[in-house]
């Protein structure tokens, strides 16, 4: 048993801790998958203590080899070592010229494999399982969540100029030919936006389906996915993503995006730690909100000092006199949000969360405009 020589797909499950999930998600890849294709299941384990590997190699003697179907595993010694590795694993490992990458928990239903595979055979060299684009969805996320990916999504796009409607779906396929040569970095839990970013050229289709949040298990994101995430975009822009640009309405356009960018970061530094002082604190929301606009100023100022105005002058007299600036301006921004929020909470009984969401909005409109020309001493169109 293990790998299915001349398999024409295979099919990547990265694991850790997914015994309730594993077998299911085997069984289903094999009812709508191998119909339309040769396959191999590859399930990349990290050491999983819940004996996920266990239950995979017990399958693979029972049941995992058939005509036109056969299931292998890779376990990992080292402990959660990131989804982006484990997939390279995976790809090392298969034997298909079809790659498809997709959870075990059943928030990617197997059943979209058959139309992702159809459109590579005929269309392009990627195909994106999107939950964003029309006749896609999410059910089962709170309203936190849905928000963070959302978050994630412009950043991606804004900030590294993609174009697809979820470049952060971890439900994808691609002809093995595309990542052949490529450098991948694998940090964090998002391979597919660096293919996308590093695969110059490839014709990319997105499909629509509906995300569905896992029904057994726990979600592995955490404050880990996230300081991952944020270095993978930033080695991403980094190694090129955008090309210098010489017209002043461009430059400005992108370091307006940028700025909007690490906003779109501090709403999240904001929100977690507004929430966690409100919720695990027990402190009054107001109170809670001041340590989130504390804590989100800090994270924006060395973001945009370095990053969206690219300077790496970080002497502590300049640096010093640039972040009490920024404080200052961002100080007028804080009073409209706190306002807003106040308002909004005890005036119109609106949910803490919705209101806080609206107040940084309104609180943010006049922040580049002031800190590009006031804080980092550029001209406005610049």
């Amino acid at each position: 048993m293990g790998r299915q020589e001349g398999a024409q797909v295979s099919i990547i499950i990265p694991t850790y801790n997914e015994a309730p999930n594993i077998l299911n998600m085997l069984r289903s890849i094999r009812e709508h998958v191998s119909r339309v294709a040769r396959v191999e299941a590859i399930v990349v384990d990290d050491g999983s203590p819940d004996g996920t590997a266990g239950i995979v190699r017990e399958y693979m003697r029972a049941e995992g080899q058939a005509e036109g179907y056969s299931v292998d595993i890779v376990q990992r010694r080292q402990k959660k070592a990131g989804l982006s590795s484990a997939i390279l694993h995976g790809v090392r490992r298969a034997a298909g010229s079809v790659i498809v990458v997709m959870d075990s928990d059943f928030s990617h239903p197997p059943q979209v494999i058959p139309r992702m595979l159809e459109a590579l055979r005929h269309q392009c060299d990627i195909v994106v399982a999107s939950r964003y684009m029309g006749g896609g969805g999410v059910v089962g996320w709170p309203l936190r969540r849905r928000i963070a990916s959302r978050a994630a999504t412009a950043i991606a796009r804004v900030g590294l100029g993609v174009e697809q409607s979820d470049p952060m779906s971890g439900f994808f396929a691609f002809r093995r030919s595309v990542v052949r040569g490529l450098d991948l970095d694998a940090i964090g839990y998002k391979l597919l936006l660096e293919v996308l970013v590093k695969a110059r050229g490839a014709r990319i289709k997105e499909i629509p389906y509906t995300f569905t949040d896992r029904a057994a298990g726990s979600s592995k994101l955490g404050a880990r996915t996230v300081i991952d995430y944020a270095r993978s975009v930033w080695r991403l822009y980094r190694g090129g993503a955008r090309r210098r640009e010489r017209r002043a309405s461009v430059r400005f356009a992108s370091k307006a995006a940028r700025f909007y960018t690490v906003g779109a970061l501090g709403l999240g530094v904001n929100w977690l730690v507004s929430m966690l002082f409100a919720g695990g604190g027990g402190l009054w929301y107001i109170h809670a909100n001041i340590a989130g606009i504390a804590a989100s100023v800090a994270t924006n100022f060395v973001l945009n000092k370095r990053w969206t105005f690219e300077d790496v002058d970080f002497g502590a007299r300049r640096t010093l006199s640039q972040g009490a600036r920024f404080a200052a301006i961002s100080s007028l921004g804080a009073a409209v949000q706190l306002g807003a929020v106040y308002m909004l909470v005890e005036h119109y009984s609106m949910p803490h969360a919705g209101a806080l969401v609206l107040a940084v909005a309104a609180a943010s409109l006049g922040n580049f405009a002031l800190n590009k020309t006031l804080t980092f001493r550029e001209r406005l169109w610049s």
